[in-house]
């Protein structure tokens, strides 16, 4: 087979949940095929993190905005190579493809009713977008893969597609994500005051994206400076200060902001690091597909505090700390819990470290392969 896979957003500098999923398989691709030919399409960026090999690949196709790279350049391109099959790895793909079509739906939760608007004009229209394109192409595509059970469920329900149609294959961890041992721990010194002037610190992965629950992360974190005798500094990535700050006057909790470390995007390639410091990784979000940082955290021996909503238990598993992501009550329980009790938090340690066993990209890719190998043959007869 010679297979044709969209991978746009790869070569940008900061890199995000979709962009890391399909560069982690074809790494993997690239290991464990040694019969099918894949040609990936990139747009231009400065991260070249993926290069051409003996099976991939890599082709950069120029174009001014993404709507158009991927309904107008991209089928152009497949079709010029004279792919068999064309895998959409990022939620969209082209309305009119020449090839046979398989779309990774990592969620939908831009079909779904919303609260509230994104305060990234990017998000906002990426949004219409998707609403606009995804109902459309689905009834042309061979086969769609999601990440989670609860997406699968969540996919054939709203948008009436028949199981069979519809793959949930689970995303993995790359293994740099792991407990630090010597010498380790000396880079860490070295490099952690670029983001947080000391050790133990609460980490938590923010956005723009209303679904991380950022407001409610920062009441909780209130209600714990309250009644913390140890008041852990909290290192906020991914959210520039005047949008903390705008969060903190409407929650009227300015007073916490000197507890509070925002470097802003962190490096896939320093987050082990940051992990492997922090006390406890907060992760309460509204809603997630599958939530890759769950398992790095866990992977580098972080206590996760997380949510029991969506697929969120599906990955962090039982054992792990769930809460309500609208209490920020049982958000604040759940850090003092950790910090007063040294036994439940090694405890929390050892489960993450046990659960992350389940997960992996070589078994990802292994299942995609399969999935490509069975559309195409129901194609060809």
């Amino acid at each position: 087979m010679k297979i044709a896979i969209e991978a746009q957003r790869i070569f940008r500098r900061d890199k995000h949940g979709m962009d890391f999923v399909i560069l982690e398989v074809l790494r993997q691709l690239q290991r464990l095929d040694t019969v099918n030919q894949y040609v990936v399409f990139v747009a231009p960026g400065p991260d070249r993190c993926l290069a051409s090999t003996a099976n991939i690949q890599v082709v950069e196709l120029q174009c001014p905005t993404y709507p158009l790279w991927e309904q107008f350049a991209l089928p152009r391109a497949v079709a010029r190579i004279g792919a068999d099959l064309l895998h959409c790895t990022s939620n969209t793909a082209p309305l009119h493809c020449p090839v046979p079509l398989i779309v990774t739906l990592h969620d939908i939760i831009y079909l779904e009713p919303r609260q509230h608007r994104s305060s990234s004009l990017y998000q906002e229209m990426g949004w219409h977008y998707r609403r606009l394109v995804v109902p459309h192409i689905l009834t042309k595509c061979r086969h769609v893969i999601t990440v989670s059970r609860f997406e699968r469920q969540r996919i054939c329900q709203a948008l009436q597609l028949p199981s069979s149609l519809v793959t949930a294959v689970y995303n993995g961890y790359n293994p740099r994500f792991q407990m630090l041992h010597n010498p380790d721990i000396q880079v860490l010194q070295r490099l952690m005051p670029a983001y947080e002037p000391e050790k133990g610190f609460l980490f938590f992965l923010g956005n723009t994206d209303p679904k991380k629950n950022t407001a409610r992360v920062l009441q909780a974190y209130a209600l714990y400076l309250e009644q913390s005798s140890v008041r852990r500094p909290l290192l906020i990535a991914d959210l520039q200060e005047n949008t903390i700050d705008t969060l903190l006057r409407q929650e009227r909790i300015t007073a916490i902001k000197p507890y509070l470390h925002f470097p802003g995007y962190i490096s896939n390639t320093d987050l082990p690091m940051v992990y492997n410091a922090a006390f406890a990784f907060l992760y309460p979000s509204l809603r997630e597909s599958f939530g890759i940082p769950l398992l790095e955290a866990m992977a580098c021996g972080t206590p996760v505090i997380t949510s029991r909503t969506s697929a969120i238990p599906e990955v962090a598993g039982e054992g792990n700390l769930l809460i309500d992501p609208y209490q920020p009550r049982e958000i604040a329980d759940a850090l003092l819990r950790l910090e007063r009790n040294e036994a439940f938090r090694r405890q929390q340690v050892s489960y993450g470290l046990e659960r992350v066993k389940q997960f992996s990209w070589e078994e990802t890719a292994r299942q995609y392969l399969q999935i490509y190998k069975k559309t195409f043959l129901h194609c060809t007869n």
